[in-house]
């Protein structure tokens, strides 16, 4: 199938998603890099009306980014049904080490995920995992990808609608359709970004507002942008957005929550920083451009005309869909025991959409391994595993 156009940038990770499952369904296709090609993102934004990526086109259809239903619909062919020993909800470290561990225990394995590598792929500089000085997110998520790729693990690009047990089996559902029957189910789903809730907001997403970074600053070269967000990842998209826009202003709530040795980066980069400031209003129709932010102790108000605002205010899981399968905190958040059982047998849980501390990818990717062994040993226990007793 000729004719698909998929514009992307280097290091977005959903464009990536876009190229594997084209590449899956054997579907033909070129691509075009508009944060090297000014006159091809033009062109992308004079299709789509979008200042983000992927935008895929074929023929008259324009799929606005990872969308893996409509992707599914026109070039997909449906999964065909069958028994697992597992099911994987989400594809970040969690569900990626849990499907290596799942594999190496002869599970019949399959991951369910709307994207790989989650809110991990969005960081710019990762320099706390073993093993690496620093590495991109997306690099570190493509290590654990070509990983899970290398086993006998199917890995299906798919957003779950529901799961629910049936009998001894629970029937994990996705959006499209889908079914898949399975003896466990590992949830992994991770977390999604928070917005502003201004009036205005879902108009101005993907046209000058984004929540990656990686995927969209490239569109933004030699054009003034703001950062909304205190932590870690906020004041590192405004460093990294300092390397490309013209002006970066990063807008805190309250004080800086991040290390140290960011703000002296900042610091050096020229980001101007706005402390006890919060987004007040958002300017702009077709796109965005500029907002007014409001100082939370004085009250006064300052507009900023800017053409990106990227978003780094945090996350809330991505636990909607569950109903009331699992128990969940007030934060929305799966519990879990020690070793990632949920209040339901068979159903296990693990990363950042569980109720354990230190949102990190190293603990989520230890999270994942023992919610695999977890699944493994409650096998063992029903007589339905097909791995080997291992010697006492």
């Amino acid at each position: 199938m000729a004719g698909v156009k998929v514009y992307t940038t280097e290091n977005c990770p959903y464009c990536r998603m876009v190229q594997a499952f084209l590449r899956k369904y054997n579907v033909e296709y070129t691509t075009v890099d508009v944060g090297r090609d000014r006159e091809a993102a033009r062109e992308m934004i004079r299709v789509s009306g979008q200042r983000g990526v992927p935008v895929t086109v074929f023929g008259d259809e324009v799929i606005v980014g990872f969308d893996a239903k409509r992707l599914r619909e026109l070039f997909g062919t449906p999964v065909t049904d069958g028994v697992y020993d597992v099911v994987i909800v989400g594809a970040g470290p969690a569900g990626l080490t849990a499907a290596v561990y799942c594999a190496r225990k002869l599970m019949k394995t399959v991951v369910v995920s709307e994207n790989i590598g989650g809110q991990a792929t969005w960081s710019w500089a990762i320099e706390n995992y073993m093993g690496f000085r620093m590495i991109t997110g997306e690099d570190l998520i493509g290590k654990f990808e070509e990983q899970v790729r290398g086993l006998d693990v199917s890995l299906e690009l798919d957003r779950v609608q529901s799961i629910r047990k049936e009998g001894d089996l629970f029937l994990v559902r996705t959006a499209p359709g889908n079914a898949f029957r399975c003896r466990t189910v590992i949830l992994a789903p991770g977390k999604q970004p928070r917005t502003l809730g201004l009036p205005g907001e879902d108009r101005l997403i993907g046209r000058g507002i984004s929540v990656c970074s990686t995927c969209d600053g490239p569109l933004f070269r030699d054009r003034p942008v703001a950062v909304v967000g205190g932590g870690n990842a906020a004041i590192q998209t405004a460093i990294e957005m300092a390397k490309i826009a013209s002006s970066v202003a990063l807008i805190a709530r309250g004080a800086l929550r991040c290390d140290e040795i960011y703000v002296n980066r900042a610091e050096e980069t020229g980001v101007r920083v706005f402390l006890h400031h919060e987004v007040a209003e958002l300017h702009g129709d077709a796109a965005l451009t500029g907002v007014t932010i409001r100082d939370r102790e004085t009250g006064k108000a300052t507009t900023l005309g800017v053409e990106g605002l990227f978003l780094e205010i945090g996350l809330v899981p991505n636990t909607g869909f569950l109903g009331d399968l699992v128990a969940l905190n007030e934060r929305g958040e799966i519990l879990i025991d020690e070793n990632n059982h949920t209040r339901v047998d068979g159903v296990f849980a693990a990363g950042d959409a569980t109720c354990i501390k230190g949102k990190q990818i190293i603990i989520a990717a230890g999270e994942g391994a023992k919610a695999a062994l977890a699944a493994h040993e409650y096998l063992l226990g029903q007589g339905l595993s097909r791995a080997p007793t291992p010697p006492a």
